[in-house]
């Protein structure tokens, strides 16, 4: 009889030769052998990527945010928003922007950090690191298809050269709701109190 260690492991199992199909990823026909450490795209690299993703024919969805504490919202929202095409881009705020936009003591975990935890996310396709506390640069170089927000914003409220620069490009703009009650600010106030 075949016992399931609290590890995952399962005690008693044969293990097959067949090595083939052995991962989950190998299941699924993914390339087992994927770093998230690939999917980081440099700043100069980014006109380059989207080219790449526009010649396979791809529909580009991109999104961004601080993502400084990883939580249920921010896997929710990202996978929500990677169902809107075919491959999803996330732009990173730096730590400078992240100070301007959350207040002094933010970010807790630095960009590199930042970028490699969303990087490995399996909705995400692409991080990319941008300077400025606002999209509008870092929107122009990635032409997304489908911009998507959180739900936070409207398209009155969302910041309206953001919404130009999208818009002239031909993109469409998707708001998506937050799932109530998960935020990085909630969570810090929680760690607060303990």
């Amino acid at each position: 009889m075949c016992k399931r260690e609290p590890n995952g492991v399962v005690e008693g199992a044969v293990a097959s030769a067949d090595t083939r199909h052995s991962t989950p990823s190998a299941r699924f026909g993914q390339n087992a052998r994927v770093s998230f450490r690939e999917k980081i795209i440099p700043w100069e690299k980014l006109p380059e990527w989207r080219a790449a993703m526009r010649a396979k024919a791809k529909r580009l969805v991109v999104t961004n945010g601080c993502f400084d504490l990883l939580h249920v919202g921010h896997v929710t929202y990202l996978e929500t928003a990677r169902q809107q095409g075919d491959a999803l881009l996330l732009g990173l705020n730096g730590d400078d922007a992240v100070r301007q936009l959350k207040g002094p003591d933010r970010p807790v975990n630095g960009q590199d950090d930042r970028a490699g935890v969303v990087s490995a996310l399996e909705s995400v396709d692409g991080v990319c690191i941008f300077a400025e506390a606002t999209a509008t640069r870092f929107l122009a170089a990635a032409q997304p298809d489908v911009y998507v927000k959180g739900g936070d914003y409207t398209l009155e409220t969302l910041n309206q050269e953001e919404r130009r620069t999208v818009e002239r490009a031909g993109g469409r703009i998707v708001i998506i709701p937050f799932v109530p009650g998960k935020s990085t600010t909630a969570l810090l106030k929680k760690i607060s109190r303990l």
